[in-house]
């Protein structure tokens, strides 16, 4: 029996299969439909490109017949891409899927090498090389040579079964993922050859299910799991590994009978309130955070910020130290040959002040709710990002950036606002 069987192109080791995306200009983002048979061949522009959110293209074949129907097979149907030769749709039942897996020797041989890999070396920068240590660790995150030390983030699943790792380059400065030339991401798999692999993804972080009985905080993002869980410990922080990734109806199957908070990054929250009907038969309770988007600013949204974002604007003591370091870097010499630490306020002042101390988080439960909850995520980023002076946010030459206080006559942003950049600036009276 011939059929038409129209599908994106798969990926081939070693050929480049993505190409330039024809509606938003961008490199190796689009991917062609083919024709399994080879009988028809589409034109350049018949795919679909991978920037879902700010792009959107997709044309498919059937929008292709659409508009040229003079090219369209005599039995060819538009309500199906997969077509019997007797004008008779065939409905083909899919056969069960049967995961890969890979040796745990395999993931145990990348925890190390950690002093080249960019992401563990900004997470050191900014929550401390213990607290990256110990992220590094309960995740199983490891190191990769490619691209100089590309970070791993391994899928283990609740049977403790490795289905696989993605291959990610960071950016060592600020934490970004490296997409320029080309985006730095790929498959353990892909790059080990193995024959006759068959990935099926599980969440990050669902080999800590067995564990753990703490509420689930679902995120897109590996790196914000492990910045988040961080920060908010009381929570089980879990990715998807990405805006779509594996949040299917077979993957959530692992979260039966559990508390789930849903908590996408910037932009993507309607998506994942209708996504959220697969978790409603599954888990004991299901809850759309919508505190980012309660609290955002237009450039924050336009930016697609995450949690990890907001958690990150303020700059902690280990972020305090490494500009220290960066403007002397003698100091670090001094650290190293006295063994010296960072120390919490609270170990040497009687009367610590809350901007000193590392941020406190209300926990996301029914009984205290949402609205709350952003009010306290705000207050405490509004007290570390004006420090030890709270006027500063009502000088006119500073206003809230991303990263915390930006004055306009320094063009910097400021650890302590006013008090830091040293400049006098006309403070108007408080209110009556």
């Amino acid at each position: 029996m011939n059929e038409y069987i129209f599908h994106l192109q798969k990926y081939k080791a070693g050929r480049n299969t993505k190409q330039t995306c024809p509606q938003c200009g961008r490199r190796k983002c689009f991917v062609r439909y083919v024709d399994e048979e080879g009988k028809i061949e589409f034109p350049d522009y018949v795919g679909r490109c991978d920037h879902e959110d700010s792009c959107g293209y997709h044309y498919t074949p059937k929008d292709f017949f659409r508009d040229n129907p003079d090219l369209k097979p005599n039995d060819f149907e538009n309500d199906t891409w997969k077509y019997d030769k007797t004008n008779k749709p065939v409905m083909v039942k899919p056969e069960p899927e049967v995961p890969s897996f890979m040796s745990t020797d395999i993931m145990r041989k990348t925890l190390s090498h950690y002093d080249i890999n960019p992401l563990y070396q900004f997470l050191c920068k900014t929550i401390g090389k213990d607290a990256a240590n110990r992220q590094f660790e309960h995740y199983k995150v490891g190191t990769s040579k490619k691209w100089g030390g590309a970070t791993v983030f391994w899928q283990i699943d609740k049977d403790s079964n490795v289905r696989s790792g993605k291959l990610m380059g960071y950016n060592p400065k600020d934490g970004h993922r490296i997409k320029e030339p080309i985006p730095q991401v790929c498959w353990v798999h892909t790059e080990l050859k193995l024959p006759d692999f068959h990935l099926k993804q599980c969440l990050f972080g669902e080999h800590l299910l067995a564990t753990s009985s703490a509420t689930i905080m679902l995120v897109e993002s590996e790196k914000t799991c492990l910045i988040a869980s961080h920060f908010m410990p009381d929570f089980l922080w879990l990715a998807t590994g990405g805006k779509d990734g594996c949040f299917n109806e077979e993957t959530m199957q692992v979260l039966h009978g559990r508390d789930v908070i849903l908590m996408p990054d910037l932009g993507a929250t309607e998506k994942w309130a209708k996504k959220s009907a697969i978790l409603t038969p599954i888990c004991k309770s299901v809850t759309v955070s919508t505190v980012l988007e309660q609290m955002a600013t237009d450039e924050q949204r336009e930016a697609g910020l995450d949690i990890s974002d907001f958690l990150l604007m303020q700059e902690t003591k280990q972020m305090i130290l490494q500009r220290m370091i960066e403007r002397n870097p003698a100091l670090q010499k001094l650290i190293d040959a006295f063994g010296l630490e960072v120390m919490d306020s609270s170990q040497y002042d009687e009367t610590p002040t809350k901007v000193d101390s590392e941020p406190q988080f209300n926990r996301l439960t029914k009984s205290q709710p949402e609205e709350r909850s952003a009010e306290d995520l705000s207050s405490t980023q509004e007290q570390r990002w004006h420090g030890r002076n709270p006027e500063c946010h009502k000088c006119h030459l500073s206003h809230d950036g991303i990263n915390g206080t930006y004055c306009g006559k320094l063009h910097r942003y400021v650890e302590y606002g006013k008090g830091d950049c040293g400049i006098e600036a006309e403070i108007p009276p408080a209110p009556e």
